[in-house]
């Protein structure tokens, strides 16, 4: 089932189911007014949606349109809760790299932050951010929205907790990053908010695209029209499965959580590319001794894409967005 969000003059939007070659939608209204509406009572929610999505298929939905992902917001314009992981261990090698860090972290253990979860950017909205010289970044992730997940549910159960995947451009600043990190507190200033491709789709509508609670598809990145990667999303290291419980661990997870992979990587980083410039700038750094390839300008475009082993498009749609001058007149960090 594919899943969308069109935008209603509300903050959380209209949700539409979406037909299996997701060129018609039709409102969920009737079901639920929101995405979010839906994955709080989602026992109740799901039959009725895929009864309408069926419908739609069957060309008896008397109310279906046409769908245009142009008018598309994120699926979750904003979530109670956004938990990024780190799950690619060869990005994580990487980044030690660009920030010099000597001692590992436990292997066993994963890497997760709690960022900023009141706003989602539209998948093809202007990104508006206050200075081209903090260091502007994209990162390239699949990410899973879940339902309600009780306080020390473990693995083995939390991936029946996973009611649909997302694919997410983590936006970063590279500048700020390191600043922070040495306060030993969380990211704020250099993690402004992600932004989200137009679909969200259940985990059985990936098919063999979706194995041990991983995505195994390709992320295809370009940039400024330009390849930049097309790294494996079943390289992860903890699938989300293992992502939810360590979430879980001492805190109930609410209806409509968000928790991300972390930058989709690959290790052979040479031969695919890269997710996010901070890695291909560690890469450079290991190879030629410094990092040659810039951060984004302000007018800087980037896309991002899905696609099966057998090279047909994912079923996310794409992010397609360029960044701007936002705020300006304040005093910089």
């Amino acid at each position: 089932m594919k899943l969308a969000t069109l935008a209603n003059n509300t903050p959380d939007g209209q949700l539409v189911v979406l037909s299996t070659d997701g060129l018609k939608c039709a409102s969920a209204q009737a079901i639920a007014p929101s995405l979010q509406a839906a994955l709080e009572r989602w026992q109740v929610a799901e039959p009725a949606l895929r009864e309408l999505a069926a419908a739609l298929d069957a060309g008896r939905c008397g109310h279906a349109q046409p769908f245009d992902a142009a008018h598309a917001l994120a699926p979750l314009p904003r979530a109670w809760q956004w938990l990024d992981g780190s799950a690619f261990q060869s990005h994580g090698d990487l980044m030690d790299v660009v920030f010099k860090i000597e001692k590992k972290n436990d292997p066993s253990r994963p890497l997760m932050y709690q960022g900023l979860s009141n706003q989602f950017i539209a998948p093809g909205a202007e990104v508006p951010l206050p200075s081209a010289d903090d260091a502007i970044d994209f990162e390239g992730e699949f990410g899973v929205i879940t339902d309600a997940v009780p306080m020390g549910t473990p693995a083995s159960e939390a991936r029946a907790h996973i009611r649909l995947v997302v694919l997410i451009n983590d936006w970063s600043l590279r500048r700020l990053a390191p600043v922070e990190m040495k306060t030993g507190f969380g990211w704020i200033q250099a993690k402004p908010a992600c932004s989200m491709a137009p679909i969200a789709v259940t985990p059985d509508e990936l098919g063999a695209g979706w194995r041990d609670a991983r995505v195994q598809m390709r992320l295809e990145v370009d940039w400024n029209g330009q390849r930049f990667g097309a790294a494996h999303g079943g390289a992860m290291g903890f699938g989300f499965d293992a992502l939810v419980a360590h979430a879980a661990y001492s805190r109930d997870l609410v209806a409509g959580t968000v928790i991300g992979s972390g930058t989709v990587s690959n290790p052979d980083y040479r031969s695919v590319g890269s997710s996010c410039i901070a890695e291909r700038r560690a890469i450079e750094t290991l190879d030629l001794g410094e990092p040659r390839t810039p951060f984004m300008a302000f007018g800087d475009r980037v896309r991002m894409q899905a696609r099966h082993e057998n090279g047909q498009d994912g079923p996310f749609g794409a992010i397609e967005q360029t960044v701007v001058q936002g705020a300006t007149g304040r005093t910089r960090p």
